[in-house]
């Protein structure tokens, strides 16, 4: 899409891949057709934000196209500033506790169940998507029995499109069965790409997921992307960027596959942290991370832009609580999580009890108001954040009124007029913290915060 301004007025120009930016050309002969891939244009007369909700409603009725069960469980995922791919069983069974007692209802086991717990890079040997031998005590059967046990439904990590060269499946499957280029497979950190096109990978991949899913009961997988690939593949396309296009429709359609044979199973379209996170994808999965981002006081432009992009009930917002925060620090982070759905992680077993209650909190409240996401239109007081924002703003808007979610990231207390906001406003996170003055005024909703960085969930209800 290009925007330009001439003195006649606006110019938008929506333009399709093309050979010259996107190395696309599709042959056609004659009786084909191609579709080319759809775009839609929001246009309202309430200016940005009017145009945001045209936006948000248009990707509502994209995932109301292709349905699914999606209760908007509480996940916990033991990656983000916490085992960082390296899970055991001695490491697991405590945050599994942990996370049950705070009210999580589904336990994703990220990355690195499947390698040697030897190897430390073990990216170049991914494909096969088997249990390592020598990980887990008792093997992984057991640490899933744990959460399921415990009242929670069980995840676990893949990166079903990539292999490694190292992994057997690389000699297993044959060359068109990868992205190729000039004759040979792509290669990217020792890493090939598979090409959803191909019966045998879709056979593989079916295998795999369908195992999982019938040996260990698993109902939630976090589907990651790491890979740059270059321009696509030149097998059986006119250009490397039809391939790309035709495997990525391919993809689209074995995630809708696994939605038929498993309904009850919950994706997340991770894509190395919301880097892959178009609506063709969106459209057809539960849940959305939208950052990597590993530092609390850096994330909150990350979350409060996120729905401008992404719905809100699909914001899979990163909360790491840790021993080492102050109390300000923890509601700083886990109001981060509260803005979208909340994604826990972080060593919740070595929380102080006081902790852990404000992480409780956090859950009891996420799982009190999420039914209210579904239907929310953001907005933004403050306007869309830069990144080097001291204060931060979002709004989610519903029909119990609004709810502000406010980061304070500077270190001295701050003065903070929210325009344009009216009403009843009170603090609903977190309930037991210091609280910020809150004055209502004709021009807003006027504040004054504490020494940071600090922040809070406000609830602004309308006077009748």
């Amino acid at each position: 899409m290009d925007f330009s301004a001439t003195r006649e007025g606006a110019v938008l120009s929506l333009l399709g891949p093309t050979d010259l930016e996107h190395h696309f050309a599709r042959r056609l002969e004659p009786g084909e057709s191609f579709e080319a891939v759809p775009v839609a244009v929001a246009v309202s007369t309430h200016g940005r934000e009017g145009a945001f909700a045209q936006l948000t409603a248009y990707r509502r009725w994209l995932r109301d196209v292709n349905p699914r069960v999606d209760d908007l469980p509480v996940v916990y995922n033991d990656f983000m500033n916490t085992l960082m791919g390296h899970p055991t069983t001695e490491v697991l069974l405590p945050l599994i506790r942990e996370a049950a007692a705070a009210g999580a209802e589904v336990f994703c086991i990220d990355a690195g169940w499947f390698a040697d717990p030897e190897l430390g890079d073990y990216w170049d040997t991914i494909g096969e998507w088997t249990e390592a031998s020598g990980r887990f005590t008792g093997g992984l059967r057991a640490v899933v029995d744990e959460i399921h046990r415990l009242g929670m439904r069980s995840g676990i990590w893949l990166e079903p499109e990539i292999v490694g060269a190292q992994s057997p499946i690389a000699d297993e499957l044959p060359d068109d069965a990868f992205f190729q280029r000039f004759g040979q497979r792509v290669r990217e950190h020792d890493r090939f790409h598979l090409d959803l096109r191909h019966p045998m990978v879709r056979r593989h991949l079916d295998g795999v997921i369908d195992r999982l899913i019938a040996d260990l009961g698993v109902s939630y997988f976090k589907f990651d992307y790491n890979i740059n690939p270059g321009a696509g593949t030149e097998w059986r396309a006119t250009r490397a960027g039809d391939g790309l296009l035709a495997h990525t429709r391919a993809f689209r359609d074995w995630l809708v596959g696994i939605g038929k044979r498993h309904p009850h199973v919950l994706i997340e379209n991770c894509s190395s942290g919301a880097m892959r996170a178009d609506y063709s994808l969106l459209g057809v999965t539960h849940l959305q991370s939208t950052s990597d981002q590993q530092d609390f006081r850096l994330y909150p432009p990350i979350a409060a832009s996120a729905p401008a992009h992404i719905l809100p009930e699909q914001c899979g917002n990163w909360a790491y609580p840790a021993a080492d925060m102050t109390r300000e620090e923890m509601a700083f982070t886990l109001v981060t999580g509260l803005s979208g759905r909340l994604y826990l992680s972080g060593f919740l077993d070595e929380l102080t009890s006081a902790q852990r209650a404000l992480v409780h909190e956090a859950v009891e409240l996420h799982r009190r108001d999420r039914h209210q996401l579904r239907s929310a239109t953001p907005f933004w007081p403050l306007g869309l954040p830069a990144w080097d924002d001291p204060v931060v703003c979002l709004g989610l808007r519903h029909k119990d009124g609004e709810t502000l979610y406010i980061w304070d990231r500077g270190d001295e207390p701050a003065e903070v007029l929210i325009p344009g906001v009216y009403g009843t406003a009170s603090t609903i996170f977190p309930a037991s913290a210091s609280a910020w003055s809150l004055d209502p005024q004709q021009a807003g909703l006027a504040m004054r915060t504490l020494d940071g960085p600090t922040a809070r969930v406000i609830r602004v209800e309308k006077d009748i």
